[in-house]
């Protein structure tokens, strides 16, 4: 072992470098730990749907097929799982950008490693899409064909 990663674990025993854990219960930071979540996600989200075209994409898949939910769902677990799909790909694609942009901030150059790190989150994607078609043909299948 390099002595420098010893002195570096030593450290992270010790509790340096890092903030120190805050508490969710109420009166030490959990109301305000969920506010600045609440605004930390909005920005992620307006990040999301001004910068990327395959958030944009999707969410504007999402808008359109939300109102068609009502139509084609028979019961509310129908269309639970109708949302659910289309909430689930957003998520994903969400992580995948995130994915992405680590990648290119850590290495901004072509790397073989980074190149295979953005194809496995971009095959997270595509299950998500998936399961998005599979649950939307399903309830179609049940709603049309039935």
């Amino acid at each position: 072992m390099r002595p420098k990663r010893a002195q570096e674990r030593q450290a992270k025993s010790a509790g340096q470098g890092y903030p120190p854990a805050r508490s969710a219960l109420p009166g030490r930071g959990g109301l305000a730990r969920i506010a600045a979540a609440f605004w930390n996600s909005l920005r992620g989200l307006q990040e999301g749907l001004s910068t990327e075209s395959a958030i944009k994409q999707e969410a504007a898949i999402a808008c359109l097929l939300l109102p068609l939910s009502f139509f084609i769902a028979r019961d509310l677990w129908t269309w639970v799982a109708l949302v659910a799909s289309l909430l689930f790909v957003l998520s994903i694609e969400f992580l995948n950008t995130a994915i992405e942009r680590l990648c290119n901030h850590i290495q901004p150059d072509k790397h073989e490693a980074i190149r295979i790190t953005k194809d496995l989150a971009s095959a997270g994607v595509f299950f998500a899409l998936a399961l998005g078609a599979l649950v939307w043909i399903a309830a179609l299948w049940a709603r049309f064909m039935a």
